[in-house]
């Protein structure tokens, strides 16, 4: 059973009914709820049209989708339970607390939260051993990687029975500990957080996506935000304010900017770039060049000449050093993992293997030496890990 019936709960629906499980998809909102089968038809008809697979494929695999309105007994036969509501701790503690009163003792209850406290939201309902959060990737049916977060007090066959339910589901499934944004969500905001500050030095957006891109990602952090919603990321800040999580290090308002500006994306048809009608191909704005430059004015940052080199060697390095503290502090159980996260849910280059593969190759101890430089200029962002001195004082890898 799914409850939510937005984009990622009818995603998570579509990920059971091509597994072959029966799903039921639960809603209070009967609008939402026929957009949801409304579009798992289009999707089923978009695969049926490009030959992936055959109208009686398709049809079967609708028949494993229901939609209800409300949970009625089927919340007490489900084997497994995952909220997919708003990010909105309340509410999610809420409708967790009201799934854990009626599922099975036995039924497995997730969260898909891409970064709230899994322990917060799974001790509103009984018996949080069996409480974990299983968080997907948009779109869900697409993406292969699952977080599987461990809470608390989640117990080690919860855990394995999410692993084999990952399994069936054909995803890639690596375990992590309970932290603002988990693995891949908390390396995501610093390395945002370094491209934002990039452009306040002087970038564009194009130029940094373009950066990137050439390094060998699939796409540049605007242009992913653009297709994901600039509002998500928003509201995943507010909740972030109202729990007292805010990061140490200076963030921008540019986000905030081009939310109150309506600007949320591709959805909206502007975010940190332009789209034309039925067209998704990337335009700059100069109504954002506005933005980011009275921003730069309001925290008082200084302009100089960006080229792709300080792009790249930024933006990875924001990332490796989150990585590497995530390890000390035991969130990722290898670099191994870390690396798995990143290829499978974040358009890493495969080539480059991951993150902390590519510190590897680069070598502990010259990231360690660059991060020492970028810290004497921005100290509160730029605090080398423990862990990164460690291996760079000794010279040694993370995958070692």
């Amino acid at each position: 059973m799914v409850v939510g019936a937005g984009t990622m709960g009818r995603g998570i629906a579509l990920c059971f009914a091509d597994a072959g499980i029966p799903v039921t998809l639960i809603d209070t909102d009967s609008q939402a709820l026929e957009r949801a089968r409304e579009a798992t038809e289009k999707v089923y008809a978009t695969q049926v049209e490009r030959g992936r697979i055959s109208a009686e494929e398709g049809a079967r695999r609708l028949a494993h989708l229901t939609t209800l309105a409300e949970y009625g007994a089927a919340l007490a036969k489900a084997d497994v339970v995952i909220e997919a509501v708003f990010e909105d701790l309340a509410l999610k503690q809420d409708v967790f607390a009201r799934l854990g009163a009626r599922a099975r003792r036995d039924a497995l209850l997730a969260t898909n939260t891409s970064t709230l406290d899994v322990d917060a939201i799974g001790g509103a309902a009984p018996h949080p051993e069996r409480s974990l959060g299983l968080h997907f990737f948009s779109p869900a049916h697409v993406m292969r990687l699952l977080e599987v977060v461990r809470g608390a007090r989640t117990s080690p066959a919860t855990i394995e029975a999410a692993l084999a339910l990952g399994k069936r589901l054909g995803k890639v499934s690596v375990v992590v500990g309970n932290c603002d944004g988990f693995v891949g969500n908390r390396m995501l905001l610093a390395y945002r957080r370094e491209a934002e500050f990039l452009l306040l030095e002087g970038a564009t957006p194009a130029l940094v996506d373009s950066a990137l891109e050439r390094f060998g990602f699939a796409m540049g952090p605007f242009a992913v935000s653009d297709l994901a919603g600039i509002d998500v990321g928003w509201r995943a800040k507010g909740e972030r304010i109202k729990a007292g999580k805010m990061p140490p290090f200076a963030v921008t308002q540019l986000a905030d900017a081009l939310v109150a500006a309506g600007r949320f994306g591709q959805k909206t048809g502007k975010g940190w770039y332009r789209y034309e009608a039925g067209d998704r191909a990337r335009h700059d704005d100069p109504d954002v060049a506005t933005i980011i430059a009275a921003e730069r004015a309001r925290l008082g940052v200084a302009q100089h000449a960006v080229g792709d080199d300080e792009i790249v060697e930024r933006c990875l390095y924001a990332l490796v050093n989150e990585g590497a503290r995530i390890l000390d502090e035991g969130i990722a159980s290898s670099a191994a993992d870390i690396d798995t996260i990143w290829l499978n849910g974040y358009g890493f280059p495969k080539a480059r293997g991951g993150p902390m593969r590519y510190a590897d190759e680069v070598g502990s101890a010259a990231v360690l030496a660059v991060i020492e430089r970028f810290a004497e200029r921005d100290p509160s962002f730029w605090q080398p890990a423990p862990a990164l001195v460690r291996l760079g004082t000794a010279g040694r890898r993370f995958h070692a």
